[in-house]
């Protein structure tokens, strides 16, 4: 049975919190959901009331679309069971669960299904949005292993997607983010893995560093994770860390990092022999909730010289010691996915791009945003088609055309007509339906008014600015 919450209630603002500092926004109402007919409730009495609905499930996402001011929050943190079948090779996993529940129930079977690299992100979120993980190489983004969905649409309806049932719309749920309703089931496709070699491994930075990370990321084989972060130690120092992670036989690891450590000494070597549960876990202390964090993000291409010159003079710019410029290395079965098969395609970037603020300081919010547009517009010349749904912060409509393409785009969008052509699910990388709704935005301005009788309201406060 699901419980509500309401501005002054026990246990609200820890409810209302989300992973990005900068988001501070109050609900009218928080509906903690136990099952689907808890969604279908909270669905309806959104729809009553006219209120502007969010779909929280980790409330890891970094724009905030897991809060809202003034509206309803369907909250899925409750609804969070993982089932394996070991002989199916499946995983069927709720709304609400986190990549640490799904890891540590998988891998007790010796399975797993690519997923996010910090333990507390929603498997949801991850996986609507694409899901880059180390098992990209071996097994493609996330979104590529997830085989049926369950869903409740802005109508009420249950629905289920699978090969067999509604498979448009599993290609839609596959990158297209949560714009055609409330996801409540998830079914995985799962692969044998044992013990992984992983770990962060730092060097002095320097742009002979980044040619050789170029360099050795062409060649680096399937079984290879091998992510670059430019960032500062706490003291200061100037790094280039790489994290990495062999995803295959043990002994066949030894060559590939001896290669890597080949022709720069490492200042730190983290590498070591892990349980997959515990590398899933290894950045968690990195991406701490709270602070505040602005994000810039596209795919891009090889280093080449001038990108070199225009990475480091990004990163050498950032106004605070905990910005970062970050590289996701694209490669292997990510790239070998049949045309079709999902909605999130980086078109044969060799990486996604990440310009990285962040801060702690509310008074600092406008030089460290202004920072990760200037480094990114730096990056621009040197940039692919396609980004990653799951970077992106409040986007306008055609920067989210930009991020698909026109014609994946297209697609959405009759699928968004289909399923939601209210737009009742609109705070995510939205798809606006082809008939234009009236925005929800409209009725979360009058909730606080509209709805002060109702029990419903809640104070307003300020958005995360794009």
């Amino acid at each position: 049975m699901s419980s509500t919450l309401r501005p002054g209630d026990p246990g609200y603002d820890v409810a209302r919190r989300v992973f990005n500092g900068m988001i501070d926004r109050r609900p009218a109402l928080i509906v903690q959901c136990a099952n689907e007919s808890d969604v279908t409730a909270a669905i309806a009495l959104a729809r009553e009331h006219s209120l502007q609905v969010a779909v929280r499930g980790g409330g890891h996402n970094v724009a905030g679309n897991a809060v809202c001011d003034g509206g309803l929050v369907i909250d899925l943190s409750r609804m969070r069971r993982v089932e394996v079948d070991p002989v199916r090779r499946r995983a069927r996993v709720q709304g609400g669960a986190s990549w640490g529940d799904l890891d540590a129930a998988t891998q007790a079977h010796g399975l797993a299904t690519p997923g996010g690299v910090v333990s507390s992100t929603g498997v949801a979120g991850l996986t609507l949005g694409g899901g880059i993980g180390v098992l990209r190489g071996l097994y493609g983004l996330t979104c590529d292993n997830l085989v049926a969905a369950e869903l409740v649409t802005s109508s009420g309806e249950r629905v289920r997607a699978s090969a067999d049932e509604n498979p448009e719309l599993l290609w839609g749920l596959r990158g297209g983010g949560g714009n055609f309703g409330v996801v409540t089931s998830f079914e995985f496709a799962l692969h044998p893995l044992g013990s992984v070699v992983s770990g962060l491994i730092d060097f002095a930075h320097s742009r002979d560093f980044l040619k050789f990370y170029d360099e050795f990321a062409a060649s680096a084989p399937d079984e290879l994770a091998f992510d670059l972060v430019v960032h500062r130690s706490p003291a200061g120092a100037q790094l280039d860390s790489v994290f990495a992670c062999f995803c295959g036989p043990d002994e066949a690891a030894t060559p590939v990092f001896d290669r890597l450590r080949s022709r720069f000494a490492p200042l730190r070597d983290g590498l070591a022999m892990r349980s997959y549960v515990e590398s899933q876990r290894m950045l968690d202390a990195t991406s701490p909730w709270g602070v505040r964090n602005y994000w810039k993000t596209n795919a891009m291409g090889p280093l080449t010289d001038a990108a070199i010159e225009a990475f480091d003079e990004a990163f050498m710019s950032a106004r605070s010691p905990g910005s970062q410029v970050q590289l996701e290395h694209l490669h292997g079965a990510l790239h070998r996915t049949p045309p079709g098969t999902n909605a999130a395609s980086f078109a044969g970037a060799k990486y996604n791009l990440l310009v990285n603020a962040k801060w702690n300081d509310p008074a600092r919010d406008e030089e460290n945003i202004r920072w990760a547009r200037d480094g990114f517009a730096l990056l621009q010349p040197h940039l692919s088609s396609g980004a990653y749904a799951n970077y992106l912060v409040q986007e306008p409509r055609e920067r989210v055309r930009q991020a698909y393409g026109a014609e994946t785009y297209d697609r959405l969008v009759a699928l968004k007509d289909r399923y939601d052509p209210a737009n009742v699910f609109r705070l995510n990388q939205n798809i606006e339906p082809s008939v234009a709704a009236p925005p929800f935005d409209t009725f979360g301005a009058k909730n606080a008014a509209d709805n002060e009788g109702k029990g419903l309201s809640g104070a307003k406060s300020g958005e995360s600015p794009s």
